[in-house]
């Protein structure tokens, strides 16, 4: 049985944190001069667990998952767990996504386990602006070697992520769109969100996907197209050329709240039905209580159906700058 939330949702994307540790410290997830206390390392799941885990929702109509973080890479041997999460007879599409740091040592070894897709997240090609947003810890030529990387691994095209800033590195994406249009890839562009409660996000920050749209349509003309299934959350959009397509990802001016379809499972355990809650299911305690998988579907499809979350289509009404929030960086982005 396939599970509807209050609002008629059905579940089918699982995004798995492994870590919630990072090696960057950008500045609209985990910035730098802000406490980040790390979870004790013999808090995480278990690879075997999170297989467990998913394997159950796979049962509830579960059939695509993402590995995030903090930065997934960073979690030794996640090879592993790639392959375990591959061999699932129900996960049709298995992604990952990472800052692309480690991927030069990474990417074959990924691609050799079953992942499927990976998107990278790189904010600009400008070095001083990237660095500026990153905590000053890395290069964007990094991120372009672990790309190059991900394409000789096979691993194509790339999704890369980037989130706009107004003032920091919205006078760049023109230029970041041409690179990656020139080269076969899918550029999201992510309005910037107000994602826990330490990154200072303010709206008169946000360049609204109608600003980012035109500012690449004025250079390289661009047409809507439809998006490739229900609750995809970027809208899309192709070069007139018919050299490729970019997106954007709207949650903060055009929300896609009544389509989404995501529960998030964080390094810890813990089962969130949104990117905005405040609290989730502690899962691990059910799993070291040896609970059937039977009572976990149970568990998870009562999660699912008491699910309200619609949090970006009542913002304005929530005073989100007060309102306390799990950090992304420990849920997953």
């Amino acid at each position: 049985m396939m599970p509807q939330d209050q609002l008629g949702r059905h579940l089918r994307d699982l995004r798995i944190s492994v870590t919630d540790r990072c090696n960057f410290r950008c500045s609209y997830c985990m910035p730098a001069g802000q406490p980040h206390p790390f979870l004790p390392l013999d808090c995480l799941l278990s690879f075997d667990e999170i297989t467990r885990i998913t394997e159950v929702l796979t049962g509830l109509g579960v059939t695509k998952a993402r590995l995030t973080g903090g930065e997934p890479l960073i979690r030794p041997g996640i090879e592993k767990l790639v392959a375990a999460l591959a061999d699932l007879n129900g996960i049709s599409d298995l992604a990952m996504i990472t800052n692309g740091y480690f991927l030069p040592k990474k990417a074959k070894s990924l691609k050799d386990a079953g992942l499927h897709r990976l998107t990278v997240s790189l904010d600009s090609l400008d070095n001083r602006v990237f660095r500026c947003m990153n905590g000053n810890l890395a290069d964007s030529q990094r991120v372009l070697a672990g790309i190059a990387a991900a394409e000789q691994a096979g691993f194509s095209p790339l999704k890369i992520n980037t989130v706009v800033q107004r003032g920091v590195n919205d006078h760049t994406i023109v230029d970041l769109a041409r690179y990656f249009k020139d080269r076969g890839h899918i550029v999201r562009f992510i309005e910037y969100m107000d994602a826990g409660t330490l990154n200072g996000w303010r709206m008169e920050n946000v360049v609204s996907a109608a600003e980012i749209v035109a500012k690449i349509d004025a250079v390289m003309p661009l047409e809507p197209i439809e998006a490739n299934y229900h609750g995809e959350v970027a809208r899309r959009y192709r070069y007139r050329d018919g050299s490729g397509e970019m997106g954007i990802i709207a949650s903060v001016t055009q929300p896609f709240c009544g389509a989404c379809n995501r529960l998030r499972l964080s390094a810890d355990g813990r089962l969130y039905t949104c990117l905005f809650a405040r609290q989730g299911l502690n899962i691990r305690e059910l799993l070291r209580r040896n609970n059937s998988d039977d009572d976990l579907a149970s568990i998870f499809m009562a999660t699912w159906q008491n699910r309200t979350d619609h949090y970006s289509e009542t913002r304005d009404k929530t005073s989100p700058h007060f309102q306390e929030k799990i950090e992304m960086h420990y849920i997953g982005g």
